[in-house]
């Protein structure tokens, strides 16, 4: 039976899924065979595995911390909320279908269960480390009994439970001890010991609190740890985004990159490897006012594509966006920012929501039809005509993944810059994308494929046309998206294995330190 520790937290965004991630990583470099596991994911930020199964992202970033490749067992059960408190629920990498919150809590969930015990016997079998996250509090007394995500899981398994507070927005001294006291006595019994998260400062000053916690509760303090700034670890969800605190005049940065960012944003991670880039500085636009003089427009992914288009248009950002176009400024789409750029938007099925058909911006020849069915799948591309800012931009072999609803259909032979030459593991020959000069006005550009912008070669050259069209001279390669997580993995297991009382650990799990 494989040894289990199991991360719970006073609410959500304390950091959960980042010492789940350091542990994954610090068990790994210890030569275990470990798994990360989420039952239940909330979240727009998703992926696609290998044999075409859609998971949460978090669990991704830990499998990889793990040396895994990602798989669905890892999180059996995704939501994926659409507005008006209701969700898209993914069960085992598949949607079955949109269900309001209290149709899922009061009769569904319970029923998903059985997924999350399969999951978890199967990992069983198959490593000897479990690491388990949970989902915002294990005290909600208003959703306890039809949770399948915290104390459930741990009672299935007699996990042992960390509970981690967030001190850097206060209050956590009361949320841990308030957290324990709303618990049952048989899940109290379950937690095992304390973490304080995201502290900024002397550590010593907080040794009367922590002496406090453990009178208090009987519960020991593992560690404190510290804020960790610029982690390069991919967010769990775009309330992250709030956090992303990034000037649009960085005087240092060469370029400025706006990505717009609507209410059913997904999939933001996309850009991510731009924003680390030394000579981009890359931030989100939710008003006209913050738009600035970008060099570069981002329309992302979206859960809800046609609210998220209509939104543009009642907030002032299309028109704004019309006017940078117009004065030059490129304008990219990925997946329902792609099928925002076209002439029109149907979901006859209401597949995403009550709106029959919807105007697109109208710059791409192409009309895009939601259907029931989701197309979810890892793909190779090709780069094979793409002319952006009169650069011909290359690219062979680049790995993305498709996420998306709907059929997309060009008017006339338009310009695609992608060919699609495998799709979950068989070769195809497929055009993806489009490519269009605005007469007059600046170029627009969309692709399905997610994570396009991961590759170093292909992103640096997009990169050096919006110097050149500056009058800046181009720059090689300045960063591998691979070799920066790999030392974001290992920075962030380093400060987590100092911060933490890693023999009481092994203790909690059972194991001689």
């Amino acid at each position: 039976m494989a040894n289990s520790i199991m991360l719970m937290g006073t609410s959500s965004h304390v950091g959960k899924s980042i010492i789940t991630t350091a542990l994954c990583r610090i068990f790994h470099q210890e030569g275990r065979k470990v798994v990360p596991f989420k039952a239940q994911n909330m979240a727009l930020n998703s992926y696609v595995t290998k044999d075409g199964k859609e998971m949460g992202r978090a669990q991704v970033a830990q499998a990889e911390a793990a040396g895994l490749e990602p798989m669905v067992d890892m999180n059996p059960v995704l939501l994926k909320p659409t507005g008006n408190s209701c969700s898209q629920v993914v069960l085992n990498g598949k949607a079955i279908g949109n269900m309001s919150a209290r149709e899922y809590h009061k009769g569904y969930s319970l029923k998903a269960f059985g997924a999350v015990t399969e999951a978890l016997e199967r990992l069983q079998k198959n490593f000897d480390t479990l690491v388990i996250e949970g989902a915002g509090s294990p005290a909600e007394v208003n959703l306890k009994a039809n949770d399948i995500v915290n104390m459930r899981v741990a009672k299935h398994l007699n996990a042992p439970v960390l509970l981690i507070a967030d001190i850097d927005r206060g209050g956590a001294l009361a949320s841990l001890v308030g957290t324990l006291e709303l618990l049952d006595e048989d899940e109290r019994a379950l937690v095992k010991g304390l973490i304080i998260n995201k502290f900024r400062g002397d550590v010593t000053l907080l040794t009367p609190a922590v002496d406090f916690l453990e009178q208090k509760t009987g519960k020991p303090v593992l560690g404190i740890v510290p804020h960790i700034e610029d982690m390069g670890i991919d967010d769990e969800d775009s309330v992250s985004l709030d956090d992303k605190v990034v000037e649009q005049d960085q005087p240092q940065a060469d370029l400025h990159i706006a990505v717009i960012q609507t209410p059913k944003i997904s999939n933001f991670t996309d850009f991510d490897s731009l924003a680390a880039e030394p000579d981009v500085s890359l931030y989100y636009v939710k008003r006209v006012e913050d738009l600035g003089e970008p060099d570069l427009i981002l329309l992302p992914g979206s859960k809800n594509t046609t609210e998220d288009l209509l939104h543009l248009r009642e907030c002032g950002l299309e028109e704004a966006i019309r006017e940078k176009v117009a004065g030059g400024t490129p304008l990219w789409g990925i997946c329902g920012g792609y099928q925002m750029l076209g002439q029109k938007i149907a979901d006859p099925l209401h597949t995403e929501s009550a709106n029959d058909e919807v105007a697109g911006l109208g710059y791409l020849p192409m009309e895009t039809t939601f259907a029931a069915e989701k197309l979810t799948s890892q793909v190779q591309a090709d780069c094979v005509q793409l002319n952006f800012l009169g650069r011909e931009i290359t690219g062979k072999g680049l790995y993305g993944y498709e996420i998306h609803t709907g059929e997309t259909k060009f008017d006339g032979a338009p310009a695609h810059p992608f060919q699609i030459i495998d799709r979950s593991n068989e070769s195809v020959n497929i055009a993806e994308g489009l490519t269009c000069q605005i007469d007059g006005q600046g170029q627009v550009t969309g692709t399905y494929i997610h994570g396009i912008f991961d590759h170093d070669d292909f992103r640096r050259q997009i990169l050096n046309a919006l110097r050149a069209r500056k009058g800046l001279g181009d720059l090689p390669i300045q960063r591998s998206v691979r070799q920066e997580k790999e030392r974001a993995y290992n920075r962030l297991a380093s400060v987590v294995r100092a911060s933490l009382d890693m023999e009481k650990l092994a203790e909690i799990m059972g194991e001689r330190p």
